[in-house]
């Protein structure tokens, strides 16, 4: 099966989809792997290393000749998606839900479209998911965002100036984002907190040495069977705001990472709760994209609202290009190994793995969210 990778398009993405030890294993399994020249440079793997693990560079005009499947980390550009050739099949993160557009134009190309983020959580697919893997980068990453901001020093520090307390730290979401923020903070010598309305995660919050916030919305009903929580109502959502209000006023950096997958991320943290906030406190908002768990936030910047400091940044995981390039890359050598017999493609409906990404087949539009 011939491969291609190009280089990412999107602004501000400096990961590859396929790493130069994902090239060599897919090579030595009998594929080939043509890489668009400079794909991997941003990310630190240089040509090179790609032509050592046996892939073949190319040009953006030779790149997708006769090739079965394209690995992308962003959805391509209507240019970039006019530019597959039919029958080809594409493996991305996708955004299905926001992306209409870009899966009919898809579909008007007979491409193949399975989309990365809709990997269904279960045991056999655990290697494969793309989501938890840069999801644990971020959390790595906004922990360091909000450290650089703050005005003060996040661990204790016994000096001749005299002693200085740790900063207090509030995770919301334990998530894989929000594990990995927890696990960061309490390296950095923060004293950590976390709320999560996922009964599971008390368990993970106070395995990792933080501190598990408790509210009554707390409860089984809460949880997906994906594992993911589930939408809250009306009364639920203003007991969890509630909840977070009273731990919030005493906090120095917040991290929050609450998500629901296909909906705009849940509202958590109100104006009202910002302006009770100790001055020079700062809030990580890492559903920024998807419209922010804080009222104020605002995708891609950072606003300062009194003295408190709320960043809402974008694509986190890009921001550390080699790791999350090699994660992601990892996941994908999983998938492709799945969807492979024979050295050939085989993308079928039925699977329980394949049939959830698939987001267009047979010159449709076939995602759950847009049917």
């Amino acid at each position: 099966m011939r491969i291609a990778v190009p280089l990412e398009s999107a602004p501000g993405e400096l990961r590859v989809a396929l790493t130069p030890d994902a090239v060599a294993r897919l090579v030595k399994g009998g594929h080939e792997v043509r890489l668009q020249a400079g794909a991997g440079e941003r990310a630190g793997f240089p040509d090179s290393a790609y032509s050592d693990a046996g892939a073949t560079l190319s040009d953006a005009t030779a790149l997708y000749a006769d090739v079965a499947l394209v690995c992308r980390v962003q959805p391509p550009s209507p240019n970039e998606a006019e530019a597959l050739p039919g029958g080809t099949a594409l493996l991305a993160l996708l955004s299905p839900a926001r992306n209409r557009p870009l899966l009919e134009q898809l579909a008007s190309r007979n491409v193949t479209a399975l989309a990365l983020e809709l990997v269904p959580r279960i045991t056999r697919a655990q290697s494969m998911d793309v989501l938890s893997s840069q999801s644990t980068v971020a959390g790595y990453k906004a922990v360091l965002m909000g450290a650089s901001a703050l005005p003060k020093f996040l661990p204790m520090l016994t000096t001749a100036a005299g002693t200085v307390s740790p900063a207090k730290v509030f995770v919301i979401g334990a998530g894989v984002a929000g594990l990995q923020a927890i696990a960061t903070a309490r390296r950095l010598g923060g004293v950590v907190s976390a709320f999560d309305v996922r009964p599971a995660a008390r368990e993970q919050v106070l395995s990792l040495g933080a501190t598990f916030v408790a509210s009554d919305v707390v409860s089984q009903s809460a949880e997906t069977s994906g594992g993911y929580a589930n939408v809250q109502s009306a009364d639920e959502a203003q007991r969890t705001r509630d909840t977070l209000a009273a731990h919030l006023k005493d906090m120095d950096l917040v991290v929050t990472t609450a998500q629901i997958p296909g909906r705009d991320a849940p509202r958590l943290i109100t104006a009202d709760m910002v302006a009770g906030m100790k001055p020079g406190a700062v809030i990580v908002d890492l559903a920024a994209e998807s419209g922010g768990n804080c009222e104020l936030t605002r995708a891609g910047e950072t606003v300062l609202a009194g003295m408190v400091s709320i960043l809402g940044p974008m694509n986190v995981a890009a921001t550390v290009p080699f790791h999350a390039s090699q994660m992601f890359s990892k996941n994908l050598l999983t998938l492709i190994a799945h969807l492979s017999k024979d050295n050939a493609l085989v993308i079928d409906a039925a699977d329980e793995i394949t049939g959830p990404m698939t987001v267009v087949r047979d010159g449709q539009v076939v995602a759950p969210s847009t049917r």
